[in-house]
């Protein structure tokens, strides 16, 4: 049972990123506006999160400072969509250039501000952020374990990100205008509705959770942040494309594509595994192909919206 709950925690920590940023992609996407500038946002993201936990974590105690680092994430990741949004939506530019740009931005301004500080790009906090066991819920038999023990606060904001974006796009006015702004703008334009300001909104929320994303992968796996979350923002979409834009359906390609992630990074804590004569270079490649092999069979049923990527024309009503 001990390789049980290791493996289900360890999937959790890779899974719950993947999730966050995943429903950021789909906000965009569901207006309209196709964001490859995950990966970028996500460094950016952790870049300013983590400096901020190094800056003030001595002045700051416990859980309050990592709740605070994630706000200034979330402000970040707003922020450079907002660079995104202005040159998808004013510019008419081509989105995926766009996103491309960001996506080299990124890393190296984050070297370079890590250098002005402190001379390497290598930026350390002290990881006191992990529950050993959450009171009471922590001793239920079988569930504490897999739950409720050597977690992270970020891990229970993830699941609710993912009810709270289930509600929004299916429950709320804002939601129908959003997916109707994704799939035919200027039907939704006819009824009044402003396609550039909902398809700034739908950017915005993609920003701040890939902004938030970011700071939660690096929190359980590192103990510094050194310019790169490891690819997670494309696989972030691969997990977007699997789960047909849906957020129940991405919570089980999070899931998924965690657990390949995983049996990647902690082949070598699994007993079973340990005996087998595979190279650790071929575990380290099962991500990366079940994200090929996925993708080849699930996209040809894409459920994309119908108008994400095309720039929308308020003339052309």
């Amino acid at each position: 049972m001990n390789t049980v709950y290791f493996l289900v925690q360890q999937t959790m920590f890779f899974s719950v990123p993947l999730l966050l940023v995943a429903l950021g992609g789909m906000f965009a996407e569901r207006g309209g506006i196709i964001n490859i500038a995950l990966e970028g946002i996500m460094i950016l993201g952790a870049f300013t999160g983590i400096l901020f936990i190094s800056t003030f974590q001595a002045q700051i105690p416990g859980q309050t400072i990592l709740l605070l680092a994630m706000i200034v994430s979330a402000a970040t990741g707003v922020l450079v969509s907002l660079a995104h949004a202005y040159a998808s939506v004013n510019m008419k530019a081509n989105q995926i250039i766009s996103g491309t740009a960001i996506n080299m931005f990124a890393p190296a301004f984050a070297i370079y501000v890590a250098r002005m500080i402190g001379t390497v790009q290598q930026i350390p906090f002290v990881n006191e952020f992990r529950i050993a066991q959450a009171p009471g819920l922590g001793s239920i038999p079988l569930i504490g374990p897999l739950f409720f023990q050597n977690t992270y606060l970020s891990t229970y904001f993830g699941f609710l990100i993912l009810i709270l974006s289930h509600v929004a796009l299916y429950r709320t006015r804002f939601g129908l205008r959003l997916r109707a702004c994704g799939e035919h703008p200027q039907a939704a334009a006819s009824v009044g509705i402003d396609v550039r300001k909902m398809r700034y909104a739908g950017t915005m929320i993609s920003g701040a959770l890939a902004g938030v994303g970011g700071l939660v992968f690096i929190i359980p796996t590192s103990t510094q942040f050194s310019a790169t979350v490891s690819g997670y923002g494309f696989l972030a979409l691969a997990v977007l494309i699997f789960g047909q834009w849906d957020p129940r359906r991405i919570l089980g390609a999070a899931f998924f594509f965690g657990f390949m992630k995983t049996i990647a990074a902690a082949y070598s804590g699994i007993p079973f595994m340990q005996t087998l004569p595979i190279p650790g270079s071929i575990y380290k490649m099962i991500p990366y192909l079940a994200t090929l092999i996925v993708l080849a069979f699930s996209s040809k049923q894409s459920g994309a919206p119908k108008a994400a990527g095309i720039p929308y024309d308020q003339g052309g009503r």
